[in-house]
């Protein structure tokens, strides 16, 4: 059977997420590491978010959330991510941060370039997309990334709403914001959204919705199918 790493920037496991992932891709074994597992809150809040870090939340073994500075994550990613790779076939990083280039040994899948794609190529050449993410602090980073995928004559608006922390109500109002500001598709740009805050927001706006991790595992399932087609021809 194929194994697939998913690796949060969190802690593992993440019930949150797995279920739906592995729903997906029934005959694939999940593996689950997190970037910050064995660490407590303490010594994670203990490095707050610098002035000039990316700001990223993410949650923790004991169903929480966290906020934390990109710095921190990319000082335990790489190390995580070599060790994970050394038992699976294929990596998932399960979040939709814009991080440097990372090296790796297997198939890496990451999501901030799938989401924002995904997103251009159901767009069009002139539309709008919508982009809900975790924290208002994230807002400019979000707009730039999905805006430097888009085609010259598309834009791209946003608002937020955390996966982690934000009440239903609360994603609802911040989808029927886009869609009044004139948006034709929504992307909630974060691996904790979950299925039923993708037809929540969906039915708040009447937008069709993409979500990240649906879109990231589906994609990747086409590599995984291949890498399972190479082992049979194997054998």
């Amino acid at each position: 059977m194929t194994r697939l790493g998913v690796l949060t920037i969190g802690q593992a496991p993440r019930p949150d997420l797995t279920p739906e992932l592995t729903a997906l891709v029934p005959e694939v074994a999940v593996v689950e590491r997190g970037v910050l597992d064995g660490l407590t809150r303490a010594e994670i809040e203990a490095r707050p978010v610098a002035p000039d870090d990316h700001a990223l939340t993410t949650r923790l073994a004991d169903g929480s959330s966290v906020v934390l500075g990109e710095s921190l994550v990319m000082e335990r990613l790489p190390g995580v991510l070599a060790d994970l790779e050394r038992e699976v076939d294929a990596v998932l990083l399960a979040c939709t941060g814009a991080f440097p280039e990372l090296e790796h040994s297997k198939p890496l899948f990451v999501p901030d370039r799938l989401i924002a794609f995904g997103a251009a190529a159901l767009l069009g050449n002139t539309g709008c997309v919508g982009v809900v993410c975790p924290l208002p602090e994230q807002r400019a980073d979000t707009e730039a990334k999905f805006g430097r995928r888009l085609p010259s004559g598309a834009r791209v608006l946003t608002d937020a709403c955390s996966p982690y922390t934000g009440t239903p109500e609360e994603l609802a109002a911040a989808a029927r914001r886009l869609a009044e500001g004139g948006a034709d598709l929504l992307a909630l740009d974060c691996i904790g959204y979950t299925e039923e805050m993708r037809a929540r927001a969906a039915a708040a706006s009447g937008l069709p919705v993409v979500l990240a991790r649906s879109v990231c595992v589906r994609l990747a399932s086409e590599v995984l199918d291949s890498l399972d087609a190479r082992a049979e021809a194997a054998v």
